[in-house]
């Protein structure tokens, strides 16, 4: 038994400026700068644990006086882990899509570059940010589904743009691309108002996704027993600890709902990993309509960064939940006195 003693705590607001090229650009977040509220554990006898709760700038400060909020505690798994599954993962990975090449504020051309890059690397399933301009969607719509071909998947993501009635006509009217899913398209804690849409997009072959804003488990419950969502969106860092996240994926295989965790942001990618390896080998045993989100970008700031083979997740080999940080990295992105945004804000002439 560890007997140590926790000895000292450290919050960091690590900001990276992301919004100066757009990247993570969406239908509510026009300029984001993807941060985390960094929190290193150490003990007495030398010790150290790591933790990230991810955020877009703006609130990051929030995080890092907040404490956790509802905590989750995990049901029994089911038995049996399956060797072969744990063979197939090592050997294969777990199936990824990429939403790196279509953020809302790319330009056609960016966007055109960065999915011809995507497609000679293997990746077969496409998001598409959309939600702030009906003819700019469908033209983006169009120009990515010409170029992936009619085999690959297309999603789309409002990022909670729209009111009930909205999303239906707006989601309607960009059928003829075929996504598999509407990712979040409308108020998140709006269970009934998913499920209208559900409801509604069910005969056009269109799922609704969501769960990245869910706070814990009682949501995603009445989610799941209200057929308000087809895809269910575990976020490693908005409930209360990987306990909460395997009572989701738990109630997600009792109502035979598929798990495609959101990712991205800063070590989100990092941290899901771990629970979407768990929810096949022990859980779900089944990649039907699975698929785990990446984004492409501050990976280099990780000791164990999350390795991507021909448009699958890696299982990770390195001890832990593959949260640390470099310290230069921490440092150099603190905010505001870190290096990179003492820069940035001298030039604005904060």
């Amino acid at each position: 038994m560890l007997k140590g003693k926790i000895a000292k705590l450290a919050v960091s607001d690590v900001r990276f400026p992301t919004s100066l090229e757009q990247h993570g650009s969406d239908a509510m977040h026009a300029n984001p700068d993807y941060s985390a509220a960094y929190v290193v554990i150490e003990t007495d006898d030398g010790l150290k644990g790591y933790g990230i709760t991810f955020t877009v700038g703006r609130g990051t400060e929030i995080e890092n006086e907040d404490g956790r909020g509802e905590k989750g505690h995990s049901e029994p798994p089911r038995s049996g882990m399956k060797r072969g599954h744990k063979k197939e993962m090592l050997k294969e990975g777990y199936p990824a899509y990429t939403t790196s090449c279509a953020w809302l504020g790319y330009s056609d051309q960016q966007l055109t570059q960065l999915c011809s890059t995507a497609l000679t690397e293997g990746w077969t399933k496409f998001k598409v940010k959309v939600g702030a301009d009906l003819q700019d969607d469908i033209r983006r719509c169009s120009l990515i589904r010409k170029m992936i071909g009619p085999e690959n998947s297309l999603m789309i993501d409002a990022n909670q743009r729209w009111d009930v009635a909205e999303a239906i006509s707006y989601v309607t009217k960009l059928a003829e691309f075929r996504p598999l899913w509407i990712e979040e398209p409308t108020c998140p804690d709006d269970i009934l108002g998913h499920a209208a849409i559900s409801k509604a997009l069910a005969p056009l072959g269109i799922g609704v996704a969501t769960g990245e804003q869910c706070h814990n488990r009682v949501m995603f419950k009445q989610f799941l027993q209200a057929s308000a969502l087809q895809f269910v969106q575990i976020d490693s860092c908005r409930v209360g600890s990987v306990n909460e996240n395997l009572a989701i994926m738990l109630m997600a295989a009792k109502f035979r709902v598929p798990v495609c965790p959101h990712a991205g942001g800063v070590g989100l990618c990092e941290l899901v990993q771990h629970l979407i390896l768990f929810d096949y080998i022990s859980v779900s045993a089944s990649l039907e309509n699975r698929m785990c989100e990446y984004v492409d970008h501050l990976h280099e700031h990780f000791k164990s960064p999350t390795v991507i083979r021909n448009a699958h997740y890696m299982p990770p080999k390195d001890p832990g939940f593959s949260s640390e940080m470099f310290d230069e990295s921490v440092q150099k992105h603190q905010f505001p006195h870190g290096e990179v945004w003492r820069s940035i804000l001298e030039k604005n002439g904060s």
